[in-house]
């Protein structure tokens, strides 16, 4: 029978780190290649309405946020104002506007585009009303209003 000899003192060798470094680069290139920033600065002060029927909305690359409310900036007034993008536009050209984002979309996803109305409370309808009139001469119909989950009281 063969003896078994435990060796005393043996250790392990120590783990090599010396591509660690790589590998958190590549990581760290990786999520800033990844990442998406916003795309546009807030300049319109929207206070959300609240509701209780709410969908969440999917694909969001295919959504065009239109903000309508009174301008931050005291210089621009208190009167609501139209901004798209980082843009200030006139209602008539919300058409165009409109135009542009469902041509950039990829073809067979265009009927998938949704406009997001994201409008302050306290803005009268008319200025709403006529970014619907250009949206629908757009031909763009999937709208949406952008609202807060309303607190059970």
């Amino acid at each position: 029978m063969a003896k078994f000899i435990k060796k005393r003192g043996r250790t392990s060798p120590a783990i090599n780190t010396s591509a660690l470094p790589d590998i958190i680069f590549m990581l760290l290139f990786f999520f800033m290649v990844v990442t998406v920033l916003r795309k546009s600065s807030l300049k319109v002060r929207t206070e959300i309405p609240r509701a209780t029927e709410l969908v969440k909305l999917r694909h969001k690359s295919l959504i065009q946020h239109i903000h309508i409310g009174a301008p931050i900036d005291k210089e621009r007034g208190n009167a609501p104002v139209i901004q798209i993008n980082d843009a200030f536009v006139r209602p008539d050209a919300v058409e165009t506007a409109a135009r542009m984002f469902r041509q950039n979309a990829p073809e067979l996803q265009r009927g998938l585009v949704t406009t997001s109305l994201k409008v302050d409370k306290k803005v009268d309808m008319g200025i709403v009303s006529d970014v619907k009139i250009s949206l629908r001469k757009a031909s763009q119909l999937r709208i949406s209003y952008a609202a807060l989950p309303r607190d059970n009281e």
